[in-house]
């Protein structure tokens, strides 16, 4: 439920499909009017990442537990004021903890593909195309807090049991 944006290329704004539900941090595709849908066997061509929450529940953001509401008036919906949600593109290194398990053994410079939203390996892609390579195999992320976790900070929290991988984007 994380993206945690190191370099990046091209940040679009795009308008995010009616109804849809991603997490900052998931692939995403666009649909055939041009909007932002969740990357799926339904719109398998990969469009970038996305580096806003589009969500009724909880919010997405790096370390911070799901209740946490970023503004009270969007409920969670990094999107509501514009309808429109940042995608990165076109290249950047980012970490995360939106992949699937079977990346977790990974080594660096894997290639990643995507299935439902999440980097994963080729055996579980729904994809044909090469969404990122991996720079840094899947381990505790430092949050900048004072801590004794990872070099010297607390871990960064999140989905993935506080576990992130960095990857190079390609797409």
């Amino acid at each position: 439920m994380a993206l945690v944006e190191k370099f990046h290329v091209v940040a679009a704004e795009r308008p995010v499909a009616t109804g849809e539900s991603i997490k900052e941090g998931q692939v995403v595709s666009l649909n055939s009017s041009g909007e932002v849908v969740l990357q799926s066997a339904s719109h398998v061509v990969p469009y970038g990442i996305a580096g806003d929450t589009k969500s009724t529940s909880a919010s997405a953001m790096p370390g911070i537990s799901s209740g946490w509401q970023n503004r009270v008036s969007d409920m969670f919906d990094e999107t509501q004021a514009s309808s429109k949600m940042t995608v990165y593109h076109s290249g950047g290194e980012f970490a995360t903890d939106q992949f699937s398990a079977n990346v977790s053994a990974a080594t660096p410079f894997t290639a990643l593909y995507a299935n439902n939203g999440l980097l994963c390996l080729a055996a579980e892609s729904v994809t044909s195309g090469v969404v990122a390579r991996l720079t840094q195999a899947a381990g505790a992320y430092p949050s900048g807090v004072p801590g004794v976790d990872v070099n010297g900070d607390q871990a960064l929290g999140g989905d993935n049991s506080n576990t992130y991988i960095e990857f190079k984007l390609v797409i």
